[in-house]
C-alpha cells in the first residue's frame, strides 16, 4: 500500500514527521491548498516524467509550471509526461498523492527552486488524502534530491 510505504519512510528516516491524513480530498494543487489550510504555491507537487528512457520526479511549486525549453537545456531531452498507469507503477503512487517518499525503487529526484519562496511546503504522502509539511531543504535532504530550475 503506497500510504504505508511513505509511512515506512519517515518512520525509518525522519520520526519526527507526521503524515497527516483528512477527511478532504488533496489529490488536486487547490483541494490540497484548502485541506491544508496554505497558499497553492506552497503545496509540493511531485510530477513524474521521462526524459529519453530516464524516469524521474520533479518536485515544484503547486502554480509552477514546467518550461519546456529550460528542462530541454537542462536534460538535453524533451519531457514526457507519463499517464497514470506508469506513474503508479513507477512510483507505486496513485494520481494525486505522488511524492517521492517511500518508492518502490530508486528515482532521480529533482527540486525546483520555485519550492524556495516559501519556509514550509506541503508534499503528498503516497495517497489522496494525505500530506506531510516541511522545509524544502529537509524535503531535498530527505530524498536526495538535487535543486534544479526547470519551472515558470
Amino acid at each position: 500500500m503506497s500510504l504505508e510505504s511513505v509511512r515506512a519512510f519517515f518512520a525509518a528516516n525522519s520520526p519526527d514527521v507526521s503524515v497527516i491524513v483528512t477527511e478532504a480530498s488533496s489529490a488536486t494543487v487547490a483541494l490540497a491548498a484548502e485541506a491544508h489550510n496554505v497558499l497553492p504555491e506552497q503545496i509540493a507537487k511531485t510530477i513524474c516524467l521521462r526524459a529519453g528512457e530516464e524516469t524521474m520526479l520533479i518536485v515544484a511549486s503547486g502554480t509552477a509550471r514546467l518550461d519546456n525549453r529550460k528542462f530541454k537545456d537542462r536534460f538535453k531531452a524533451k519531457p514526457r509526461m507519463l499517464d497514470a498507469g506508469e506513474v503508479e507503477e513507477a512510483t507505486s503512487h496513485p494520481v494525486g498523492g505522488v511524492c517521492p517518499f517511500g518508492l518502490p525503487r530508486v528515482l532521480p529526484i529533482y527540486c525546483d527552486v520555485t519550492l524556495n519562496a516559501f519556509d514550509e511546503v506541503v508534499p503528498a504522502a503516497g495517497a489522496t488524502n494525505a500530506a506531510v509539511r516541511l522545509t524544502p531543504l529537509r524535503l531535498a535532504e530527505l530524498t536526495g534530491a538535487e535543486w534544479i530550475d526547470v519551472c515558470k
